[in-house]
């Protein structure tokens, strides 16, 4: 695990790399992506940085993790129109979510999900972004449930 210091290094370099000026409230937001692994909501980074950045606004969060995403820094993924949330990881991966309790987790691994951004032409059109995934119910919900696996 990595120290409190490195990871606002990581957080910093990341910003830098997509040409992000890095302000506190950036880079603390960043920093919150790459350790977290839940695919937070605008809502769940407020929650979490708030107590510790008074100044932090709901609107800064939304705006921030907007343009993170418009930059390559961070993942939109947007599952419907009313549930939108952040992935710090921009390696190429699928997602699951969960029709039970919502949860959101990253499928690597898988054949069709290329190694690396496609940024190419594909029949005439140039792809810049993807987004694969997956819906069904996770194990959690599946035993809550007495579902069984097909």
């Amino acid at each position: 695990m990595k120290n409190l210091e490195a990871m606002r290094s990581e957080a910093r370099e990341r910003l830098q790399q997509h040409q992000v000026r890095p302000s506190e409230q950036r880079v603390a937001i960043m920093q919150y992506l790459l350790t977290h692994f839940t695919h937070p909501t605008v809502e769940e980074v407020y929650t979490a940085l708030s107590p510790l950045i008074p100044t932090l606004s709901r609107t800064t969060v939304y705006n921030t993790l907007r343009m993170f995403s418009e930059l390559g820094a961070a993942q939109m993924i947007t599952i419907d129109d009313h549930h939108v949330c952040y992935d710090g990881n921009t390696t190429p991966h699928a997602h699951f979510i969960c029709r039970g309790c919502g949860c959101v987790k990253d499928f690597f691994h898988l054949d069709i999900v290329p190694e690396h951004h496609p940024q190419t032409m594909m029949e005439g059109c140039h792809v810049d972004e993807m987004q694969i995934y997956y819906k069904g119910y996770c194990m959690e919900c599946m035993a809550k449930e007495g579902k069984k696996m097909a």
